[in-house]
């Protein structure tokens, strides 16, 4: 029940090479492991790669795709968190054994599967199914939600996770420098990555610039504020697919602070110790006891038909 010293990566994944982010991913668990850490966790799609699935046919997606917890990606993170005693949180593609398709992400420790979220709120491909039921789940005595990318958008998500008792929140995501219709929206020039030394400032700028981080301070922290949780961010750094992104790995705490994050343009990971004490003293643990659902239940509740759009992947 006491303080638990969490990790978060950025890291540039190949696409479709699940041998290769698998190695990168055990170099950095095993450098992780020997800090101290007790939890790791990576991005959405850590084990695939993201974007380049928007060009994927089904065959190609129901082959990219695995079982879980039996299939041999979660077979290896199983093994990876027996040799070096640490839990991990990774993302991958699952298929279930009717061929439906969900994209994932795991929570495992030496003695096998601990969670699995299907994303609520899929898009890269029109042949993955929506998850139905929101994650909570135990670690070292620490209540943990998973939402994954879009799924932390709709503020209802993240605070539902809240009141079903998360304490933390793990976040992967895929996000940042792409085009949309918020000013400042935009895809970041993927020639500068190949001179990244020379180019770091330009870079460094762009990453930091409304295309990137300064987009996302606008909301990331006030979900960990206003639900009173940690929340554990994950990004890659590099090209996923064609698409350059900005890393930005992060663990913000129940006051809406940054207490650590990557700022690297490496594979990176960043350390904080999470501690208790903090949870009951947020605003955010005052305002969820302060609710008074009797009048915007019904509200909250009334039909809706789902328009989710990503402009970026319009035709």
């Amino acid at each position: 029940m006491g303080n638990l010293k969490v990790a978060a990566v950025q890291f540039e994944n190949a696409s479709g090479d699940k041998v290769y982010n698998l190695s990168v991913i055990e170099e950095i668990v095993s450098q992780a492991s020997r800090s101290g850490v007790e939890v790791i966790a990576f991005h959405e799609c850590s084990v695939t790669g993201y974007s380049f699935a928007r060009k994927l046919s089904r065959s190609e997606m129901l082959t990219l795709s695995e079982v879980i917890p039996n299939g041999p990606s979660v077979t290896a993170l199983i093994d990876m968190a027996n040799k070096y005693k640490i839990t991990i949180l990774a993302g991958l593609f699952e298929k279930d054994e009717y061929e439906n398709m969900f994209k994932a992400y795991v929570c495992v420790n030496e003695t096998g599967l601990i969670a699995k979220h299907r994303k609520l709120h899929p898009f890269i491909n029109s042949n993955l199914l929506p998850g139905t039921s929101y994650t909570i789940f135990e670690i070292k005595g620490w209540k943990c939600g998973i939402l994954i990318c879009y799924d932390n958008n709709v503020i209802e998500n993240v605070r539902a996770t809240a009141l079903l008792g998360a304490e933390i929140i793990f976040m992967p995501h895929v996000t940042m420098c792409t085009p949309s219709p918020r000013p400042g929206a935009g895809f970041v020039d993927a020639e500068l990555w190949k001179e990244k030394d020379k180019n770091a400032a330009v870079l460094r700028s762009e990453f930091d610039g409304d295309k990137g981080r300064n987009w996302l301070m606008k909301w990331l922290p006030a979900r960990a504020y206003d639900n009173g949780i940690y929340a554990v961010f994950c990004n890659p750094i590099g090209m996923d697919d064609d698409q350059l992104k900005n890393g930005c790995s992060m663990i913000i705490n129940p006051f809406g602070e940054i207490v650590a994050e990557c700022r690297t343009m490496e594979n990176e990971f960043i350390v904080a110790e999470l501690c208790k004490d903090g949870l009951e003293m947020s605003g955010g643990f005052r305002y969820k006891n302060a609710r008074r659902p009797d009048l915007y239940g019904e509200i909250l509740a009334s039909p809706h038909t789902p328009d989710q759009q990503v402009a970026w992947l319009k035709k």
